[in-house]
């Protein structure tokens, strides 16, 4: 199972200045907001997505289609230090979520999710990264 689909949720969104978001702009398509099921945490500077089954844990993102998906998910793998040839327990794990577009329309599209311990981690209520 795969997708071209990309649920960003931090440092990668638009009106970053952040190479990283510049290359995903570059190389992708703004589809539009959407939400996915989770809690944020601030790790640092940047937040960390922790999945959850409670309805009312939601984050707020965005969702890309990425026109060269394998080639840049290799690049954000890199960035987020996770896949191959990282040591184990990497902070952040490539998983294929269910994310609901402004629509409303469920998909399923890669993300990243928050693979450290978080206990004394800052929790972002909103689930919006932007306004922490």
């Amino acid at each position: 199972m795969t997708s071209n689909r990309l649920f960003v949720y931090g440092t990668l969104m638009r009106g970053f200045d952040h190479p990283m978001a510049r290359l995903l702009s570059q190389h992708a398509d703004f589809l539009g907001e959407a939400t996915c099921r989770g809690r944020l945490v601030l790790v640092k500077h940047y937040p960390g997505l922790l999945l959850s089954e409670v309805s009312s844990d939601v984050v707020h993102g965005e969702l890309f289609a990425l026109r060269a998906g394998d080639e840049l998910l290799r690049e954000l793998d890199m960035y987020e230090a996770c896949g191959e040839g990282f040591p184990e327990p990497t902070e952040y794990l490539r998983m294929l979520i269910e994310v609901s577009g402004a629509d409303g329309v469920a998909e399923k599209a890669w993300t990243y999710v928050y693979n450290w311990p978080v206990t004394g981690l800052p929790h972002i209520a909103s689930g919006r990264f932007l306004d922490h």
